[in-house]
């Protein structure tokens, strides 16, 4: 929990490095025809380098937005593809309880779908069936605890984490949730209210698919929104979730029964078959006082009403057709705005991911990711970490005292590159190619049970919490690591025979950026160990505040759509480690430059080493969203909007203003006192 995970989405991997100086650039690593001359950089970068990419390449019908993130997406997911197929063909001939059996099977009851749809709802009359035996408060919460049992708990969430003041130890944490729409805003504000009317149709058509007669489903879909409202009052926003002392708040085990008394949270871990005699995190305590109280308060009708609905909607994706329909419609094509389904291997591609991630990643970097690579990637990871090294102790705004205990968490922050050491364990896991409602419950269970086993344990810091084949990357602020999967070390992140200005303006800001968090509003109230603790002065605390205020501001400006704004307080984080990020490795690239001062002078397609730095950088974050999911993302998504991400950092940069010339009262000038200069 608690991951700062770069973004939009995922990315894929084809690989070869070389991270010296780059001796024979080509040319062809950037195409410059994509370039809209057009456009002065000074104006806009990102219309300058994307304007032209963007107008050609419009979104798939199956996609909610596209671009470079995307792209790369879809190639990891091709090569993911064919792994997969090669397991299904051999899954009945290789040795039972192997990962190639595991996912093979799993792939083909997930793609069986004339057995799937002939199923029905079958597969989840069972958890139906207990549902409708609740007859008083006692009974729910012993239907709550088995669930979680399962893996599949309702109303909130639950699992191992760092503990925040001893980060060297897994603890237990309980997080708000329960509710099946966005965040707490959809609930009230008058301006979602067609998407709560739609909300509570789908509802009321799920109860109905599952045997609920048509004028009952109706009044239960009202008594689910009720219910959820009232959960949604006692829930945090977004914003307030980014807060460290909204994530973590350490009870005894008397403590929590006493502010949940309708609720045992002593029974809640023996059912999980986990000790918490020290304590764990009831996260947000004003959610689990109001959960605790309506366990008691809501008619046990209006609770199964909610558990059937949830237990149905959860479990459409692997339902029959018209279950994954009536989910598709509602999450994806009302709320996200996406025309049609993705091809059915796909779908099912990402169920395998969601559950077994971890062991398709074995199979992926087999394939995808040699050996070799991941010295290389340590070798521009380490240039980027010296760059850092060097921004610190040449901040002018931070003392003495607190740049030592910055710096100290520069010397034990640990890059992790590719894919773990160790690899998972997946015995005990039964798959079978007979059922795929069945495998999805045995993974879940199976993962479930992986993860609070960690509890009461030392904490392993090279654990990983992404997959390989995920094009993404993350910064985890209670272990102070820095995380790069396989699938992002590739194109146009970095590229084998690219100059040194296209690597770092790729994967080397991506690495600064992940660097940076551990310095952002967030991460910088954890220390060098991962613990929650202030390591600032005051003064120094103040001084950063004032700067990141800025930065605030800046974004808020920011409007993709008409009469919407970003909100700046939201993406603090990410805007900081993309300025961070960007101003580092353009360090890190100064220093392999002052190798060759030639390089410094050289042109390639006309454009110097600075500008293609930019130049790269921009063109990492170029892409399009539909209209309805870009509304969606400013509500919950920490991540400003790709064009903002491609033009916020480098206008802050008098290094941009210098590369292209750009003069004051110049768009993309943010000088004087409008420039945010923070790391």
């Amino acid at each position: 929990m608690n991951k700062h995970i770069l973004k939009p989405l995922a990315l894929a991997i084809g690989l070869a490095l070389s991270f010296g100086a780059a001796a024979a650039a080509d040319s062809s690593v950037f195409n410059v025809k994509e370039l809209d001359t057009k456009v002065s950089p000074c104006d806009n970068l990102n219309q300058f380098v994307n304007a032209k990419w963007i107008a050609t390449h419009p979104i798939p019908a199956d996609k909610t937005r596209w671009g470079a993130f995307d792209e790369l997406a879809e190639k990891s997911l091709d090569t993911q593809h064919a792994i997969i197929e090669e397991a299904a063909r051999e899954a009945a001939t290789v040795q039972p309880g192997t990962i190639k059996q595991q996912l093979g099977d799993f792939y083909l009851s997930g793609m069986n779908e004339a057995a799937i749809d002939k199923a029905g709802y079958t597969p989840l009359q069972p958890q139906l069936s207990a549902i409708a035996a609740i007859r008083n408060t006692p009974d729910l919460v012993g239907y709550i605890d088995q669930s979680f049992a399962k893996g599949d708990g309702p109303l909130f969430s639950f699992g191992s984490g760092a503990d925040f003041k001893n980060a060297k130890m897994q603890i237990g944490y309980a997080f708000q949730g329960g509710l099946g729409l966005p965040t707490r805003d959809y609930y009230f504000d008058a301006k979602y209210a067609k998407t709560r009317a739609d909300y509570l149709a789908y509802v009321g058509k799920l109860l109905g698919m599952v045997g609920v007669p048509a004028d009952q489903a109706r009044t239960q879909a009202q008594w689910v929104m009720d219910l959820e409202t009232r959960l949604a009052k006692a829930s945090l926003a977004p914003v307030e979730l980014r807060t460290p002392s909204n994530q973590y708040h350490f009870v005894s085990l008397a403590e929590a029964d006493r502010l949940t008394p309708n609720f045992s949270w002593s029974k809640f871990f023996a059912a999980q078959g986990v000790s918490a005699d020290k304590g764990f995190s009831l996260s947000q305590p004003a959610f689990f006082t109001a959960m605790g109280k309506a366990l008691a308060e809501v008619p046990v009708s209006h609770w199964q009403a909610y558990l059937t609905f949830h237990a149905a909607s959860s479990a459409a994706p692997y339902l029959s057709q018209p279950f994954q329909q009536a989910r598709f419609d509602f999450y994806s094509k009302e709320l996200g705005g996406q025309p049609q389904m993705e091809p059915r291997w796909k779908r099912v591609l990402r169920t395998v991911n969601g559950q077994m991630g971890m062991a398709l990643g074995e199979l992926y970097v087999a394939k995808a990711f040699p050996p070799e690579a991941k010295a290389r990637a340590l070798e521009l990871v380490n240039n980027v970490h010296e760059a850092l090294r060097e921004h610190i102790e040449n901040v002018p705004w931070m003392s003495p005292a607190t740049k030592a205990r910055a710096l100290e968490k520069w010397k034990t922050v640990l890059p992790k590159i590719g894919y773990p050491d160790k690899w998972r364990s997946w015995q005990g896991l039964t798959i079978t190619p007979d059922s795929y409602y069945a495998n999805v419950e045995a993974a879940m269970k199976f993962d479930y049970d992986y993860d609070l086993s960690k509890i009461g344990k030392p904490t392993d810091r090279y654990e990983w919490g992404m997959t390989p084949q995920t094009v993404n990357a993350y910064y985890n602020p209670t272990d102070n690591t820095i995380n790069f999967p396989a699938a992002i070390l590739q194109p146009p992140f970095f590229y084998a025979h690219g100059d040194d200005a296209i690597n770092y303006g790729g994967i080397g800001a991506v690495i600064g950026h992940e660097m940076s968090h551990g310095y952002d509003d967030e991460g910088s109230q954890f220390d060098a160990y991962g613990n929650n603790v202030n390591w600032w002065t005051r003064a120094d605390r103040a001084a950063f505040d004032a700067r990141t205020a800025k930065l605030v501001k800046q974004f808020d400006g920011y409007s993709p759509l008409p009469g919407l704004h970003v909100n700046g307080k939201l993406t603090l984080g990410e805007n900081i480690a993309d300025l961070g990020g960007l101003n580092i490795a353009y360090t890190a690239l100064q220093n392999v430059m002052k190798k060759d001062p030639a390089l410094a002078r050289e042109k390639i397609d006309g454009y110097t080493e600075d500008q293609r730095y930019f130049m790269n950088w921009a063109r990492v974050w170029r892409g399009s969203t539909r209209p309805a999911f870009q509304k969606l993302l400013l509500n919950v998504d920490p991540h400003s909007p790709q064009q903002f991400r491609a033009n916020g950092a480098p206008s802050n940069m008098p290094a941009f203003w210098s590369a292209f010339q750009c003069k004051p009262g110049e768009p993309m000038v943010r000088s004087g006192a409008r420039q945010v200069v923070i790391w």
